[in-house]
């Protein structure tokens, strides 16, 4: 239409150029421009050329509209027609489905229903409208908005959500939680258990339960002869089909036997005993006719099964690739003995023996020198074949050693194995494992005859040397030895042997020369000394009794190699080590040259002395000691060791001895006042107790010193004398909490609450981060009925004293205690987040717990405190509970373990026992307890600080401590 539009303009100019009437010359009609041409003088347009202002639609200003043809959009299409996308998802895979989708999008819904008062409706009104900056802006803005307005709330929100959900968790707990303690339980069960659960029963409905089988039932021969003779009118042949056909209709053509001729009956006589031949012979085959038992044997069938079952795991295709691999390996180089032991040994494998060692005995043919080949082969053959093949191969090789060792093996008398390795001899003189194997099955005196005999054949066999060495007497075995360096100059062991035979004979003088000998000889003939050989060389020793020679040896090579400077680190891990492998000799050797080296290190001697304590006696301990104050008299511990020593040995006037020498190189030292003070109390001396702790006051006051003096007033009665003590020391010390809880429980003694709780408020004024007062002014106020107030003093002490596991523990308590289960759960929940690792709450959220919830919260404990002494208690205790009695020793020896010094462990370990254990167990748990001296736990330190009890022993303590438990838990 276009270009006629064009033609018919060309054809209309020149018309009103003429001056004709047309289109051009039509009233109201503009006269057609003429083409602009380039001759024209006219300016050119600025616009032209330039880009198009944004929006701009040719022709759209003077009412021309764009249009579309056929060929622009391509041929029309069926709306069930398949889109181009060959992936689209369902619901876009025809053209209809995605007209329709672009409808319903275009269409806003504009439906009462979709309306909101507050929020309008539920899309955009103007979503249809162009999208353009200033909208993307607006939206950039309003959304910094929300962002910035949502930052503001998030933490309450997400607080709130979190506190929701927790709330809704235990009010409506998962099916997985409320089952996850029986899910654990699933890992204990074991297979009987398993196997013995009833089976689940079936749901199905009663017809799909029991389906109805089809019932077969048997067809009597009359049936069939009644029918055979009526199939004879009915039955036709096709003309085409002769005699080929499936039924026969004239009688006498069917098989001899099975019809009978002439009657056109069948004889189901004859069918019936054909069965019972064939039935007959099977079972003739498998049964006996006289008593009917089956003389196939089980056992037999199975194992010629397993002979017929090759024991390998590859392929069959497998096999015959390496078997034809092996074959040309062979036939390329027949005297390659690998190709032949590979050959055999694959037919051993595959259960194909007598193939195996028939190719091994070819491979002895062809390979006569091989001692593989023949090893082999002695071990494919059976008994007295392989003591052919073993006799061949010497005649082949009469100087291979383990040949003979294999022929003496085989034999099974001594004499005949003696008579093999003797004749091995004459002819391998100079191997030492035919020496030693001939030498073993000799007696003593016949063995040292040999031994004499190998030393000259083998002059460089360290060990026929000593083993000769070791049959001798004394001076022969020095002998013997002598001659040993000799050959042998480079080798410690000799040395060490000498040492030990000198050792042994009482010679302990020389053990020392000869181990120093040994250390200059081995250095001239260069070889090196290695240190911890010869600490390994020296733990042997002392475990063979030798101590001289391994003290010896400790002290010539202790010092080899280490810097000065790492001296002293290195030589405490020895010891430890040695500790370690039972070597004690060894250790105390070490500690000995240490002490030697350094003889003012404290730490040294300290650690010495803790070995003797552990592993020596108390006068190797006390004799330590004395060496120990006198290199370091400033060390007030190794005084008073060794003043408790004597204590603990009931020798009374050397420990005053030992801690008056104390005073005189410590003068005003508080623990040794404090230790004299102690000794003198327990020995019922009150009153040089009292004098020494006035000289105490006047001369080296402190504030234990003023405590001990309290204390001491106290559990003798004098409560006025330890009241004015008390108030005496608190004009010195206000800050020293333990001053103020001793005068409100000596209040509380003397039944005065009120000034009880004064002295704890003025302590607490002064001490406010002092948890044992908080919780004694708590008790104070629960006691006397005061709940709140109670509540009230423990809530303050948490907000000055924050992360305190003491303080939650005993608002839970309180609140336990007061029967308000729910509020401590509460307070436990809250207490676990603040101090998520103490070991205390996890133990005692374990038994808040409903019993079936109890070893999930076990569980949990343990992860977040896996080391914590309390949790593990926690769990013996449970394991106790629920009648668990192995596994709770287990973790009761595991407690004791980590934490000795807990009391309440041991105490309930002791409880456990009482219970559970033998006579014999108490007593390895009381020894153990007493061993430890546990100062510490909740349960102990109420009983041993208690005043009556300020003169029990620790075994007195264990057993009042153990009666009061109950099994409530």
């Amino acid at each position: 239409m276009a270009s006629a539009n064009i033609k018919q303009g060309s054809k209309i100019i020149p018309k009103g150029s003429g001056g004709g009437t047309g289109a051009a010359g039509a009233p109201g009609v503009p006269p057609v421009m003429p083409l602009a041409s380039p001759l024209m003088g006219k300016k050119k347009k600025p616009f032209l050329g330039m880009p198009a202002p944004l929006g701009y639609v040719p022709g759209l200003g003077r009412g021309a509209t764009g249009f579309t043809t056929r060929s622009d959009i391509g041929p029309a299409r069926d709306a069930n027609d398949p889109v181009d996308d060959r992936h689209a998802p369902p619901g876009k895979r025809t053209v209809g489905d995605q007209m329709k989708k672009n409808q319903e999008e275009d269409e806003e819904d504009l439906n009462d229903t979709n309306y909101d008062e507050f929020n309008g409706y539920a899309g955009s009104l103007f979503s249809s409208g162009p999208y353009e900056k200033d909208d993307e802006e607006a939206d950039a803005i309003y959304a910094a908005l929300d962002k910035r307005m949502d930052e503001r709330r998030k933490e309450r929100r997400e607080l709130r959500e979190k506190e929701e959900i927790e709330k809704y968790r235990m009010e409506r707990p998962k099916i997985q939680q409320q089952f996850s303690d029986l899910k654990r339980k699933l890992a204990e069960v074991s297979e009987e258990e398993w196997l013995s659960i009833p089976e689940v029963g079936d749901a199905r409905n009663k017809r799909q339960r029991n389906p109805r089988h089809e019932k077969l039932t048997p067809v009597p021969d009359s049936f069939f002869s009644k029918h055979l003779q009526t199939g004879e009118n009915h039955t036709s042949v096709d003309p085409l089909q002769g005699l080929g056909g499936l039924n026969t209709p004239y009688p006498g053509s069917m098989t001899p036997g099975l019809m009978t001729p002439g009657t056109g009956e069948l004889d189901m006589r004859k069918i019936g005993q054909a069965r019972n031949t064939l039935m007959d012979m099977r079972l003739s085959q498998v049964s006996d006719s006289v008593s009917g038992q089956t003389v196939v044997d089980p056992k037999g069938y199975l194992t010629d099964l397993n002979s017929m079952i090759p024991t390998h795991g590859g392929d069959i295709s497998d096999i015959k690739k390496a078997r034809l691999l092996l074959k040309s390996v062979r036939e390329t180089n027949p005297h390659h003995p690998p190709a032949w032991i590979a050959s055999a040994r694959l037919e051993e494998v595959t259960g194909k023996l007598q193939v195996a060692r028939n190719l091994i005995m070819k491979g002895t043919e062809m390979c006569p020198k091989s001692e593989d080949v023949w090893l082999e082969a002695a071990r494919l053959q059976p008994g007295d074949t392989a003591k052919a093949v073993v006799a061949q191969a010497v005649r082949h090789l009469p100087g291979s050693v383990r040949i003979y060792i294999r022929a003496a093996e085989l034999e099974t008398d001594v004499r005949a194995k003696k008579r093999v390795l003797r004749k091995a001899l004459e002819n391998v003189s100079k191997s030492v494992r035919l020496w030693k194997t001939a030498v073993e099955l000799e007696e003593p005196e016949d063995a040292r005859i040999m031994l004499s005999r190998a030393v000259e054949c083998c002059p460089t066999s360290v060990e026929l040397w000593l083993a000769l060495a070791r049959l001798e007497t004394y001076e022969n075995a020095r002998r013997v030895l002598n001659k040993a360096r000799e050959n042998i100059p480079t080798d410690r062991h000799i040395w060490i042997t000498a040492a030990k035979l000198e050792e042994a004979n009482g010679n302990t003088q020389m053990v020392d020369k000869i181990i120093d000998r040994a250390i200059t000889s081995l250095h001239a003939n260069g070889v090196e000394i290695n240190r911890e050989q010869w600490i390994q060389d020296a733990e042997e020793c002392d475990k063979a009794g030798s101590v001289a020679t391994c003290q010896a040896v400790i002290r010539a090579v202790i010092g080899i190699g280490i810097e000065e400077e790492d001296c002293k680190h290195t030589w405490m891990e020895d010891s430890e080590s040695c500790v370690a492998h039972g070597a004690l000799e060894c250790a105390r050797a070490i500690y000995a040259h240490a002490l030697q080296m350094f003889p003012s290190k404290k730490s040294v001697w300290l650690r010495a002395a803790y070995f003797e304590k552990s592993h020596g006696t108390r006068e190797s301990l006390e004799a330590l000691l004395q060496r120990a104050v006198a290199h370091c008299p400033k060390a007030e511990v190794l005084w008073l060791m060794g003043a408790k020593s004597k204590w603990l040995a009931e020798d009374v006037p050397a420990a005053r001895s030992i801690l008056a020498l104390a005073f005189q190189a410590n003068p005003n030292s508080e623990e040794i006042w404090l230790a004299a003070v102690k000794l003198e109390s327990e020995n019922n001396e009150y009153e040089r107790a009292r004098r020494l702790l006035a000289k105490a006051r006047s001369s080296a006051p402190t504030a234990r010193v003023f405590m001990k003096s309290v204390k001491l007033e106290w559990v003798l009665g004098n409560i006025e004398a330890a009241q004015e003590l008390c108030t005496e020391a608190l004009k010195h010390y206000e800050d020293f909490p333990k001053l103020w809880m001793m005068r409100g429980q000596i209040e509380e003694q003397c039944e005065n609450m009120d000034k009880a709780r004064e002295a704890y408020n003025q302590g607490l004024k002064k001490c406010p981060h002092s948890g044992a007062l908080w919780l004694l002014l708590s008790h104070l106020e629960e006691r006397v009925g005061q709940l709140t107030r109670a509540r009230a003093i423990l809530e303050k002490a948490r907000l000055k004293n924050p992360q305190s596991p003491e303080l939650w523990l005993e608002s839970v308590r309180l609140e336990f205690r007061a029967g308000l289960k729910n509020i401590s759960n509460t307070l436990m929940a809250k207490a676990l987040q603040e101090c998520p690792n103490s070991g205390i709450l996890w133990a005692e959220a374990v038994f808040l717990e409903a019993r079936p919830q109890r070893k999930t919260k076990s569980v949990d404990a343990l992860k977040k405190c896996e080391h914590d002494p309390h949790v593990l208690l926690a769990v013996a205790k449970l394991f106790w509970s629920e009648r668990k009695i192995t596994k709770a020793r287990e973790w009761f020896l595991r407690t004791v373990k980590i934490e000795p010094d807990l009391g309440d462990a041991w105490a309930l370990f002791y409880k456990f026992e009482l219970q559970h254990g033998t006579e014999e167990q108490q007593e390895e748990v009381r020894k153990r307890c007493e061993n430890a001296e546990p100062r510490h736990g909740e349960l102990w330190c109420a009983e041993s600080k208690h005043v009556l009890n300020w003169q029990l022993k620790t075994g007195e303590i264990l057993t009042t401590v153990a009666g009061k438990i109950k099994n409530t838990f």
